[in-house]
């Protein structure tokens, strides 16, 4: 068997193979270039038709991290930010201390209107001293409860409270006739569970 020299044609053209699908593992397609005006899309209609944007500009973190440059929704509407609050725990707290501390970071403001007043003086329940992860709005509308509607000033970055037109219930007790005084006499019935 004869020795392969160095410049032997079956050593040179393994060379270049080998050269060929390292530098191929490592090209990168580009992407396809979009239509000319004066070429029509094959797919449908065009990006811009559809409502979605054509082009989303993108920085690069790292060697894997594509970042859009584009506010996130929750920047765009501020309602939409996703608070996590725990209220500091006092004896004395109200929902208007709750709807400010809620507010605090948010870049809104709770409007000072006669109307909002009784909402504020309210005793804070147990069950909204902690919140979240939800919605700024779904927070305000907790603290708030089914009786008052949420209206959002977003010019002045103002958050005002106003009586529902039509308040529910929820889970109130329907209204019965009244009382007598035999019936508040009366213990209750004892039941015994047996094995």
């Amino acid at each position: 068997m004869p020795a392969f020299s160095q410049n032997h044609p079956s050593r040179v053209l393994l060379c270049l193979l080998i050269t060929a699908a390292l530098t191929n593992g490592c090209t990168t397609a580009s992407a396809p270039t979009p239509p000319t005006p004066a070429e029509p899309a094959k797919n449908g209609p065009s990006a811009s038709a559809r409502g979605v944007p054509e082009f989303t500009p993108v920085v690069r973190y790292g060697r894997y991290t594509l970042v859009e440059l584009a506010p996130a929704s929750a920047q765009q509407d501020l309602l939409l930010q996703v608070v996590d609050v725990a209220v500091p725990e006092t004896r004395t707290a109200t929902v208007g201390d709750a709807l400010r501390h809620v507010l605090l970071r948010s870049g809104y403001q709770l409007c000072s209107s006669s109307d909002i007043a009784a909402l504020n003086a309210l005793p804070l329940p147990a069950s909204h001293y902690r919140l979240g992860p939800l919605l700024l709005r779904d927070a305000l509308l907790t603290l708030a409860g089914p009786a008052w509607d949420l209206e959002v000033d977003d010019g002045a970055r103002r958050i005002c409270f106003t009586r529902a037109a039509h308040p529910t219930t929820g889970g109130a007790l329907p209204q019965s006739g009244p009382v007598s005084p035999v019936d508040i006499a009366r213990p209750p019935l004892k039941t015994e569970a047996r094995p």
